[in-house]
């Protein structure tokens, strides 16, 4: 049957009301069932036993009392049957009354179960009434809100101490959105307001040369190549949080490889020392990705440490998970502070101004998220960062497992480090 409304409140009237009719019901049908059973003749007979026993003097032997006669109608074949037609009349009336009766009584609780109904659906629906009032109060604003329902541990608790974590993950998302926006913004300012600069300056000098012109324009296309990268990290960042388009099989080390590669002039030219220990470690997933999450390890180390420090990069197969870890020296790090230099914008300071905005280990937490990685970074005790890149299990396929990252050159080099 299609109800015209669809309101919880008016289904769970009805599921009450009908459960307490039908109850109610079947009580009646078993009451009547119970009299139709019991034999009408069998209330004659004792009827007529109690009508004898009353009647006679258990001294003398005579009758008296009670009713009298009985003996002799009960010996009459004629009477008998006429009080038994009698006795079953006088039943089927009681039966039908019986009927009657239980008809108007089953109305009246139909009416009765409707209003108990729909007092007990309001009295339920009524902690939902409210979450869902708090909860249509809740805007961008006031995030802040909980519902915070007190009481036993049921499931409207359980419910509403669910609904008060997604608020807490939506407020923590929200923040860092903002958070993100500011800095992506005060990123983006600083360069444009430098190239302004450098603009009126030069417009502004009477004396300007050729060779002044030549050296404006140098410095304002190095702007202009790092406000490259910083948006190319940002798309990079943005592609990570939309998840895996494709999924292709790889090798880590082959990737490390690469990345160190593209990493050896920066490397060379702060004289730091490079120590590689890599083993085949195959994972599946999207190959450009993956070689920015390597290439931004690497480049994390290089960036992130002192004149003639080290970088230590290993790849292996642990426990069946394809593993990355970096390694490298640099500036201590206090053990509260690593798990923040994930978040966009928060890296530590480098050891050169190259224009790096610090969304390297934003990134990789992205990618590494994208593809059920898990991510542990610490402190070192003599400075530095160590982080461990753990890809999920797969499964081994017949073949190189090298295959598929084996013409690592043709990858998008513009996915390199940043």
């Amino acid at each position: 049957m299609h109800l015209p409304s669809r309101r919880a409140g008016v289904r769970l009237t009805l599921l009450y009301g009908a459960l307490l009719v039908a109850s109610g019901a079947v009580l009646l049908a078993l009451t009547y069932l119970l009299v139709l059973r019991f034999p009408a003749d069998r209330v004659l007979v004792d009827g007529a036993e109690a009508g004898m026993g009353a009647g006679t003097d258990a001294s003398t032997g005579r009758t008296g009392g009670g009713f009298p006669g009985v003996r002799s109608a009960v010996r009459s074949g004629d009477v008998f049957a006429l009080l038994q037609e009698q006795a079953a009349r006088q039943h089927a009336d009681q039966l039908r009354e019986l009927l009657v009766q239980s008809g108007v009584a089953l109305t009246v609780m139909l009416v009765v179960s409707a209003v108990l109904g729909r007092l007990v659906a309001r009295r339920v629906l009524r902690p939902l009434r409210t979450m869902t009032g708090t909860v249509q109060r809740i805007s961008a604003h006031t995030l802040h809100e909980r519902l915070a329902v007190q009481g036993p541990a049921d499931e409207l608790k359980e419910f509403a101490d669910t609904v008060d974590g997604l608020l807490g993950r939506l407020e923590a998302a929200l923040q860092s959105h903002r958070r993100f926006v500011a800095d992506a913004a005060h990123a983006l300012r600083a360069p444009l307001t430098l190239e302004h600069t450098l603009l009126r300056e030069t417009l502004t000098d009477r004396d300007a040369t050729a060779e002044t012109f030549r050296a404006s324009s140098e410095r304002l296309l190095e702007i202009s190549q790092r406000q490259a990268r910083l948006l190319e990290s940002l798309l990079a960042l943005a592609g990570s949080h939309r998840g895996l388009v494709h999924r292709e099989e790889l090798d880590l080390a082959l990737l490390a490889e690469w990345a160190l590669h593209v990493a050896r002039p920066d490397s060379e030219r702060h004289g730091l020392s490079v120590s590689a220990a890599v083993a085949p470690a195959p994972v599946t997933g999207d190959p450009a990705l993956v070689q920015r999450l390597v290439s931004c390890l690497v480049d994390n180390a290089v960036g992130h440490n002192r004149p003639g420090g080290r970088v230590e990069i290993t790849t292996a197969v642990r426990d069946g998970h394809a593993v990355v870890s970096v390694a490298n020296t640099g500036d201590p790090v206090a053990p509260e502070q690593v798990n923040r230099l994930f978040e966009p914008f928060r890296g530590a300071r480098r050891t050169a101004d190259d224009g790096h905005a610090g969304l390297g280990l934003a990134i990789v937490h992205a990618i590494a998220l994208a593809h059920d990685a898990v991510i542990s970074a610490r402190a070192r005790p003599d400075g530095g960062l160590a982080v461990e890149v753990a890809f999920p299990k797969r499964m081994v396929r017949n073949g190189d497992p090298r295959k598929g990252a084996d013409d690592i050159g043709q990858l998008d080099k513009g996915t390199g480090p940043h």
